[in-house]
Formats: structure tokens, C-alpha cells, sequence
């Protein structure tokens, strides 16, 4: 096989997924974490790849070798009351992190377009991702995101351009820093929730069962058991694998760029789109007008994503709940083949919006969604850990020794810092 055509075959739901990590919500918690603690929080972009890999190849796998969702395999081995409140936890975090996102990308388009009201913008952007989500097919419509990902890039070149301390930054991604304090505690879990978020387990095991579907190795998701051949096998966890790494590589140069441009000028705390923007200014600084054209790049790298990870966000919030009501379901299929799955994303996507009427602080919003995220996150993967060691569900393809280990370390982890975190204000007073 000649290398552009394995490329193109490990860059699917995998890279999909690592990317709509890097939405608006992670793009503005890895910055507050750069501004506030410079390059004392670069280690987590290291020290989470093994993890989230993990989490990620083990939810890809379920979705590969059954060609169902999670939710539906949960269903179908357990009990039906046992799917309720997972869905009801993906529900509730998957609309919280697409309202935070939505405004987002409107404060951003205001930054350019300040006169434009940013309830027009915002609705506008959910009709454009709701349209495309509708009535593009599946391939075309996953084609686009894979592209979206390029402006990520940015942060990439700002970080080159700003960075002549490559040896404190290659310490402090190999050596872990601490702050004994409640704002460190709250970055600790805010990065594990926007990095292994619990959208991007239920999207990336319904995306390798609608892949089933697509080679026609399955009807439609849920119905008969795909072959599952070693070749595939590889290729799905190569796959994940450049996808996280991808994620991790995008987080470590955000933070790099935030560190060595807000945190180095004594910005410290982002309160709004406009403190963010300013990590792009070295990329732009000899050219007149170059806050306002840091800022275009800032909003276009927030509506890119925001683009990207929205569907997403939506898209995971469906087939969880197709999957526990037994509905038909997928993007491979038209409106009228699965109109109760595209209300969901329907749904989802107009009350992510109506959470913009309340007036909140947008990037506040987007840390604290990550926040929500790590914490919901910790019940679902115990209950993946269940369903991924169950021999009946996957046979000789469950859980190896170093996928549970990985796992189990993420959970006592994101498990005791979320206590500590509730705990710490009352001990650091």
C-alpha cells in the first residue's frame, strides 16, 4: 500500500475526534492555563497522550467490533435504567460545552465586526451547522472537518516565532509542576475535561460503527455484528493515535504561545476574546493594524473549531440517545431516515444556543464547561471500563492489561483532583 493511501485511510474518526478537542472551550482553557502559569502547565500535554489514546482506542474499538454506539451495547448487555443517567450526563455536559462554544464564536466575530448583534451572529451560527449537518452526506461532511483542523496551525507559528527558551520548555514538558492552590486545582481538572471529554467517547465509537456502515459491512448501526479484520484493527488505532497526538501537539503549542506572550507581559487571568487575541500579535507585529489582524486570526481559529466541534458535540448527544430509544440513526443517513436523530442535534444545538440569553462571561463559560466535563467524565469511564473488559461484548478484543492500567490511572486521577478541588476552598480560605 503506497503511503498517501494508508494516510488517507488512518485519518478518520480518530483524527475527527482529536481535533474537536480543540474547540473553543480547549483553545480557551489551555490559554488560561498559559497565561496564568506559563509554561508550568506544559507537562500535561505529555502526560495525557498515553491517556486519552488509551480512553479513545477502547471506545473506538467498542463502536468497530460491535457496530453500535455505547450507549446501545450497554442497553443491549445490562439494563435499560443503566443507560438513563449516562445519557442524561452527555446531555447535560455535551449542551452546556455547545452553548460556551456558540458564544464564543460570537464574542470572536464581534472582536472584527463589533456593530453586528451578537444574538444575529450567534443564531447564524447554529443555522450554518445545523444546514450542514442536515443535508451534507456523511463523506462529504466529514471531509470538511478533517480541513477545519488546518487553522489550528497558528499557534504553531506563533509559538516558533516568540520562542527562544527551548530548553525551559523542554524541562517543563517533562517535569511535572504543582501549585498547592484553588485556580491550579481548577486548570488540573478543566484540562482533563476539555482533553478526555466525554462527547468524544460516544462520537468516536457511533463514527467507527457508521465506518462499518459505510463499507457495508453492517446495514445501519446496531443492526448485525461486522468482521472485524488485524489490518482494520491496526488502522483504527493508528488512527486514534494521530488523532490524540494531533490534539496534544495543538494544546502544547497554545499553551507555549499564551505562555511566552500573555503570561511573559503579566496578562495572567483572560476575561474576554479580545486578552486571548493578543497571544496571536508576534505573528502579525510588523504589519500595520496588527491587534485587529491578531484578533481576525483569533476569531477565525475559534469559528473554525467551533465549526469542527459543535457536530460534534451535537452529533455524540444523538447517538447516545438514538441508541438508548432504539431509534435509526447516523449521518450517513437523509433527515426523513432518522428525523428523531436529527432532532437531537436539533434540539441540542437550539438550547446550546438559548444558554447565550443568560449573561455570562464567554471564556469563563468555556473554562468551566471544561470543568463540567472532567468531572462527568469520571462515572462514564467507569462504566466503559465495564463494558470493555465484558468478553461477551468483545470478545477476544477486549481490554488488554495496559489499556485497563491506562484508564484506571485517569480515573483516581481526574477522581481525586475533582475532590480536592471542592475541598481546597474551604482549607485555603
Amino acid at each position: 500500500m503506497k503511503f498517501k493511501e494508508y494516510l488517507s485511510k488512518i485519518i478518520g474518526p480518530g483524527l475527527i475526534s482529536g481535533a474537536a478537542d480543540d474547540d473553543p472551550s480547549g483553545i480557551a482553557t489551555y490559554s488560561q492555563g498559559g497565561a496564568q502559569f506559563g509554561l508550568g502547565v506544559l507537562w500535561f500535554a505529555l502526560f495525557q497522550y498515553p491517556l486519552m489514546t488509551a480512553i479513545q482506542e477502547m471506545c473506538a474499538r467498542v463502536g468497530l467490533v460491535t457496530g453500535k454506539g455505547i450507549v446501545s451495547v450497554i442497553k443491549q448487555r445490562y439494563s435499560k435504567k443503566m443507560t438513563i443517567p449516562i445519557v442524561i450526563l452527555l446531555l447535560v455536559a455535551n449542551t452546556i460545552t455547545i452553548g460556551a462554544d456558540i458564544g464564543a464564536m460570537g464574542s470572536s466575530v464581534q472582536l472584527i465586526v463589533p456593530n453586528i448583534p451578537s444574538v444575529f451572529i450567534t443564531v447564524s451560527f447554529a443555522t450554518l451547522i445545523l444546514f450542514t449537518q442536515i443535508f451534507f452526506s456523511y463523506k462529504r461532511y466529514a471531509k470538511i472537518l478533517k480541513y477545519t483542523t488546518l487553522i489550528l496551525f497558528s499557534y504553531v507559528i506563533v509559538s516558533i516565532l516568540v520562542s527562544g527558551n527551548w530548553d525551559q520548555i523542554i524541562r517543563s514538558t517533562l517535569i511535572p509542576h504543582f501549585e498547592m492552590n484553588v485556580t491550579f486545582l481548577m486548570i488540573f481538572v478543566a484540562f482533563f475535561g476539555a482533553t478526555i471529554s466525554p462527547y468524544a467517547f460516544f462520537w468516536q465509537a457511533s463514527e467507527e460503527a457508521e465506518e462499518d456502515v459505510l463499507k457495508n459491512k453492517i446495514e445501519e448501526i446496531g443492526k448485525g455484528k461486522p468482521r472485524v479484520t488485524k489490518k482494520e484493527m491496526r488502522i483504527m488505532r493508528a488512527d486514534t493515535a494521530v488523532g490524540m497526538a494531533f490534539s496534544q501537539i495543538i494544546m502544547w503549542f497554545i499553551i507555549i504561545a499564551t505562555a511566552n506572550t500573555l503570561h511573559a507581559n503579566n496578562i495572567t487571568d483572560i476575561q474576554s476574546a479580545s486578552d486571548a487575541a493578543k497571544a496571536l500579535e508576534p505573528l502579525v507585529h510588523n504589519f500595520p493594524n496588527a491587534g485587529k489582524i491578531a484578533e481576525v486570526l483569533f476569531a477565525s481559529g475559534i469559528v473554525g473549531t467551533g465549526l469542527l466541534a459543535i457536530p460534534v458535540l451535537a452529533g455524540s448527544s444523538a447517538y447516545a440517545l438514538s441508541d438508548g430509544l432504539g431509534w435509526k440513526e447516523g449521518l450517513s443517513k437523509k433527515f426523513g431516515q432518522a428525523k428523531g436523530f436529527y432532532l437531537i442535534i436539533i434540539g441540542s444545538t437550539v438550547i446550546g444556543l438559548g444558554i447565550n440569553l443568560v449573561n455570562i462571561n464567554p471564556i469563563e463559560a468555556l473554562v468551566y464547561a471544561s470543568i463540567i466535563s472532567g468531572i462527568i467524565a469520571i462515572p462514564l469511564l467507569v462504566m466503559l471500563l465495564k463494558i470493555s473488559n465484558d468478553k461477551k461484548i468483545l470478545g477476544s478484543k477486549k481490554n488488554g492489561f495496559l489499556s485497563n492500567a491506562l484508564v484506571w490511572i485517569t480515573v483516581v486521577i481526574m477522581g481525586i483532583s475533582t475532590i480536592v478541588m471542592f475541598i481546597a476552598p474551604l482549607v485555603w480560605k
